[in-house]
């Protein structure tokens, strides 16, 4: 068994398709628009056999989870890069392209070497080594 897909909810689709092309290498399929619903998605492929699943919809309510005041569910995504010096290097690019680093670089206890980023949508996205 494995996990297919996971999604989420987002404001502005083609910011987030475009994030998750740029920094994570992600492959899009063309856009689902759903007309009677007001529903447009995309799936976004990675080299792994999971697929991120971004979806918007003008009636979805704001989220209350953040990164320093978090609730139960799903509360972030962590991607695998092959080396520490990746993560220091994709955690600075994004840095310098204005996004916000939540947590720098470091070894965490459970033995990653990770940094903490939100994503457009204050999605909070673990790079990982």
């Amino acid at each position: 068994m494995k996990i297919e897909h996971i999604a989420i909810w987002v404001k502005d689709l083609e910011k987030s398709k475009a994030f998750y092309q740029k920094y994570f290498g992600a492959v899009s399929n063309e856009k689902y628009h759903n007309p009677v619903k007001n529903f447009q998605s995309y799936f976004l492929s990675f080299d792994s056999s999971c697929r991120l699943e971004i979806m918007t919809r003008p009636d979805i309510k704001e989220s209350e989870n953040s990164y320093e005041s978090q609730q139960y569910g799903i509360i972030h995504l962590a991607f695998s890069v092959d080396s520490k010096q990746k993560v220091d290097e994709l955690t600075e690019m994004l840095r310098k392209d204005g996004y916000t680093i939540a947590g720098e670089p470091r070894t965490t206890g459970d033995g990653y070497y990770e940094s903490v980023i939100l994503d457009p949508e204050n999605n909070i996205i673990e790079i990982v080594a």
